[in-house]
C-alpha cells in the first residue's frame, strides 16, 4: 500500500484556516480528503456545514471527502483513519490535519518521523501557514506561536489582503522572507487556492523538492546573505535603521544560510550537527541543506524538525556543477555566530 501523504493546515486565530478547509472539504476536485480537525479549533467547521450526529466523529462528505476530530491523540486518529480504509470502510487518498491557532506544529510533524507505525502508513508532504494580513504584524509582535507558524511553513498563504494597504502586505511579506526564506508566499482572496498549490509540495520530500527546485535555498541571497551589510538581521544591528518598514522587527525567528565550496567531513559534521540538535533542538524550527560530502561524489540531502534530523544521498554533482554545500537553518533565537563557526570547522 502507497503511503498517505498528509499536510498540516496551521496558521492565528482567524487567519482563515476553516474557509479554506471548506473550500477543500466541499469543492468538486475529485479528491477524497480526509480532514482531521483539532476539537480545540476557535471555529469547529462542523457546526457550519456539518450536520454531527455520529458517535464515532467521523462525517462522509458529498464530495467524498471525510471530516473527523479529534478527541483523544493524532496519533490513535491517524491509526484509526488507516485502519478503517484497509478494511474498505472508508475510501480516502489523501489527510490535512488542522491545527489549533495557537497551536506549535512542530510536534504534529515530528509524529509523522518518530513513530514507527504512522510512518509505516503515512508521508507528511508539507506545512501551510496562513497568515492574515490585517492583524499578522500585531500578532507576529506579541505571540511567540505566530512566529513560530511561519518558521515551519512550506508555504504561506496571506489572507485579507484586501483589508490593508499594498505596501502594508508588501511590508508584512518581506517581514515573512526574513524569518523564512525558503517558503513561497501567496496571498489568497476568502481560502481560493488552487488544489496544486496545496497538495504535493513535497517539502518533506529532499529529493523531489531538489528535482523541482534546484535553487530552493538561493532565496533572496542579497537579504539574507551578508554576515553584516545593508540587509544585515543581526540582533545589534536591528534596531540602528529603519527605511520606513522593512527591518525594525527584531523577530526571534530568523533565518539563515551556511554556503561553502570546500566539502564536509562526514565524521565532523555529525558531530557538530547532533551538538547543536541537542542544545538548540527545540528553537530549531526547520532546518535543510543539500551537502557537498568528502568520500561521495552524489550530494547529501539533509533536514529536520526539533530535534529530529535525517539525510539521504541525492542525485549525482553533474560534471559542470560547482560542488557548494548550502545549508539553511530557520529558528527562535539561533546564535548564528556559533553555527557558522562550528560548521566551518567541519569542512575538510
Amino acid at each position: 500500500m502507497s503511503l498517505i501523504p498528509v499536510t498540516i493546515l496551521t496558521g492565528f486565530l482567524g487567519s482563515g484556516k476553516t474557509t479554506l478547509l471548506k473550500r477543500v472539504l466541499t469543492e468538486a476536485h475529485g479528491q477524497k480528503i480526509a480532514v482531521i480537525e483539532n476539537e480545540f479549533g476557535e471555529e469547529n467547521i462542523d457546526n457550519e456545514i456539518l450536520v454531527n450526529d455520529t458517535t464515532e466523529n467521523i462525517i462522509q462528505m458529498n464530495n467524498g471527502c471525510i471530516c473527523c476530530s479529534i478527541r483523544e491523540d493524532l496519533r490513535e486518529t491517524l491509526q484509526l483513519l488507516a485502519a478503517k480504509k484497509r478494511k474498505g470502510l472508508l475510501d480516502f487518498e489523501r489527510v490535512v490535519i488542522e491545527t489549533t491557532g495557537l497551536a506549535d506544529p512542530g510536534p504534529v510533524a515530528q509524529t509523522f518521523f518518530m513513530d514507527e507505525e504512522i510512518a509505516e502508513q503515512y508521508l507528511l508532504d508539507s506545512i501551510l501557514t496562513l497568515v492574515d494580513a490585517k492583524h499578522a504584524p500585531q500578532q507576529l509582535n506579541d505571540r511567540q506561536e505566530a512566529r513560530r507558524q511561519v518558521g515551519f511553513a512550506d508555504q504561506i498563504f496571506i489572507s485579507k489582503a484586501d483589508l490593508v494597504a499594498e505596501d502594508e502586505v508588501e511590508a508584512l511579506m518581506h517581514r515573512l522572507k526574513h524569518m523564512n526564506p525558503r517558503a513561497p508566499q501567496q496571498a489568497v482572496h476568502f481560502g481560493e487556492v488552487a488544489i496544486a498549490d496545496v497538495f504535493d509540495l513535497r517539502g518533506f520530500n529532499l529529493n523531489a523538492k531538489l528535482d523541482i527546485d534546484p535553487d530552493f535555498l538561493q532565496a533572496d541571497e542579497h537579504d539574507h546573505d551578508h554576515a553584516h551589510g545593508e540587509h544585515c538581521d543581526h540582533p545589534s544591528h536591528a534596531h540602528d535603521r529603519d527605511d520606513g518598514n522593512h527591518h525594525h522587527h527584531d523577530d526571534d525567528v530568523k533565518s539563515f544560510v551556511f554556503r561553502s565550496d570546500k566539502p564536509f567531513s562526514p565524521a565532523k559534521l555529525e558531530d557538530f550537527l547532533g551538538a547543536v540538535v541537542n542544545i538548540y533542538g527545540p528553537r530549531m524550527l526547520r532546518y535543510k541543506g543539500v551537502l557537498n560530502m568528502e568520500g561521495t561524489d552524489r550530494k547529501v540531502i539533509f533536514q529536520g524538525v526539533h530535534q529530529l534530523m535525517g539525510s539521504d544521498l541525492g542525485p549525482a554533482w553533474a560534471e559542470s556543477e560547482k560542488k557548494t554545500s548550502k545549508m539553511v537553518f530557520i529558528g527562535i533565537d539561533l546564535p548564528k555566530d556559533i553555527f557558522v563557526q562550528g560548521l566551518e570547522q567541519c569542512l575538510v
